[in-house]
């Protein structure tokens, strides 16, 4: 079966005309492959290609496409309207409803037609492979080609394997996946494979900051957006996407791994589906679409106050370089020893909440700040008070920071903002490393690629630390004592070596 798909005659059978199906068939087509395509529903394939016509034109009038090569990639593309017409296809994807059991029943009719060497591939983002493959007379020619949303755009396309894919066959298809110009990461077998797995951690961990109000989903969104460099905050990536998407797979992935915490859905996110708050596909999500003004008031609101004379820094993790910001803005600092009783205390925690750095270090909590400092975020600072902050000592503090980079101030939260997302981005890396999903350097491709992080989740790991990854994870199970933020024993092995995340067994 694998030298009918590296021919160079090769053709293509896909079913379903719908975004992802027409995709698909558009990315095989411009490679210069006869693709065949089909859908149940009566004009949905004239519907794809006139969708996928007028792409083409867009291409060519950018000049990134030729005259020429439009005419190619149409010439290629076929419509098809029954079982039969797609006989002589050596590969079949299949790009239907999200559901096992018509896909197990249109792999059953394909087999009935298709050449005993030819291949059968599910487009599914979230069921199990091998579960499609059990429906066939011969699973060993069953696999995985996850292609991401839009296709032609999205450069990774996910390999899967079932437990009786033939081992070649998945060799093959990344060739294949090659041919047709994109990049392929090859997983294992389970639930919501690499992409929509290492997802887990982004949108449900926002979504559980805004519930404990601690921030807003807008000033969510600025600080990963300008702090972290993601290019979409977990809010606007939500909307996007769409809620009842969203939180079908949140559900799902949660589910599959037997109510793992890791992977703990939202319950407001329940409500908004139901209330019809979907995101840009209603006009109506976390923000407005409708031209309404989608802004939202500070979570914390701040009294101006001057600059502070003086101020006082626990001298630990990222101390030093907190005080060195102090100084430059013109405010004398100590840096640590025992402070002033009238001194506004700055602390730098690692996990820990505002309230129990000041617990822990003997400090007037009337007058004790936190500041994420992380990864010495430079494009945006965040401020945390405790419950009993006073709020002329709030306001100072904002003054004596704001000479740099802006500041949001939030409230007390074990592991700020930045630092829980950030922290739970990594753990869920490591646990697919962990699971033996995929190679460790496949990860952060799929994801860089898949997810458009700034880096993949074990590449972002090193850049802040192992260890002070870990310090965020333990710091936060020790407060909340949510079994959530359990660090994986991938992470906390190279965190105790001093060796980078990406380092294999």
């Amino acid at each position: 079966m694998t030298e009918k798909l590296l021919a160079p005659d090769l053709v293509v059978a896909v079913f379903g005309a719908g975004t992802m199906g027409r995709g698909i068939a558009q990315v095989c087509a411009q490679a210069g492959i006869r693709t065949l395509l089909s859908d149940t529903r009566e004009g949905a394939v004239k519907e794809a290609l006139g969708a996928i016509d007028r792409a083409l034109e867009g291409q060519v009038a950018k000049g990134r496409m030729t005259a020429e090569a439009r005419r190619n990639t149409l010439a290629n593309l076929v419509e098809i309207k029954s079982y039969d017409e797609a006989a002589e296809a050596g590969l079949v994807i299949e790009a239907i409803v999200e559901l096992a059991e018509p896909k197990r029943a249109l792999f059953r009719e394909m087999e009935k037609r298709i050449a005993p060497d030819a291949v059968l591939a599910t487009n599914t983002s979230s069921l199990s492979v091998t579960e499609i493959a059990a429906g066939c007379e011969r699973p060993a020619r069953v696999a995985g080609l996850h292609f991401f949303n839009p296709p032609p755009l999205m450069r990774l396309v996910e390999v899967i394997g079932g437990l009786r894919t033939e081992p070649k066959l998945v060799e093959t298809l990344t060739q294949f996946v090659r041919r047709i110009g994109k990049h392929p990461v090859v997983a294992t077998d389970t639930p919501g494979f690499v992409v929509n797995h290492a997802g887990r951690a982004y949108g449900p961990e926002a979504l559980r900051i805004v519930s404990q109000g601690i921030a807003s989903p807008r000033e969510v969104d600025v600080l990963m957006k300008e702090a972290a460099g993601f290019r979409m905050g977990p809010f606007e990536l939500l909307d996007l996407v769409g809620g009842d998407v969203t939180h079908a797979v949140m559900v799902s992935i949660f589910n599959q791994y037997f109510g793992e915490p890791m992977y703990q859905p939202s319950a407001q996110m329940t409500v908004r589906v139901a209330g019809g708050l979907l995101g840009r596909k209603s006009k109506q999500g976390f923000y407005s679409y409708d031209g309404a003004d989608a802004t939202t008031p500070p979570t914390v609101a701040v009294p101006e106050q001057p600059k502070p004379a003086a101020a006082w820094v626990a001298d630990e993790e990222g101390g030093a370089e907190l005080a060195l910001w102090l100084d430059t803005a013109g405010v004398k600092v100590t840096l640590g020893g025992a402070p002033a009783s009238d001194a506004l205390c700055f602390v730098t925690p690692l996990g820990e909440d505002a309230t129990g750095a000041a617990v822990r270090l003997g400090l007037d909590p009337t007058r004790t700040v936190a500041v994420d400092m992380l990864g010495r975020f430079a494009g945006r600072r965040t401020l945390m008070k405790n419950p009993l902050t006073a709020p002329d000592v709030l306001g100072a503090a904002v003054a004596a920071l704001s000479d740099g980079p802006p500041v949001t101030v939030i409230n007390d939260s074990a592991g700020f903002v930045v630092q829980r997302l950030l922290a739970m981005i990594v753990n869920i890396g490591t646990r697919i490393a962990e699971l033996r999903i995929a190679a460790p350097a496949d990860i952060d491709v799929a994801v860089e690629l898949g997810l458009n992080y700034p880096k993949g989740p074990l590449a972002l790991g090193d850049r802040l630390g192992p260890a002070r990854v870990l310090a965020v994870l333990d710091g936060m199970q020790a407060v909340t004592h949510d079994p959530k933020y359990r660090a994986t024993t991938w992470l906390r092995r190279r965190a105790r070596l001093g060796v980078s995340l990406l380092t294999p067994d």
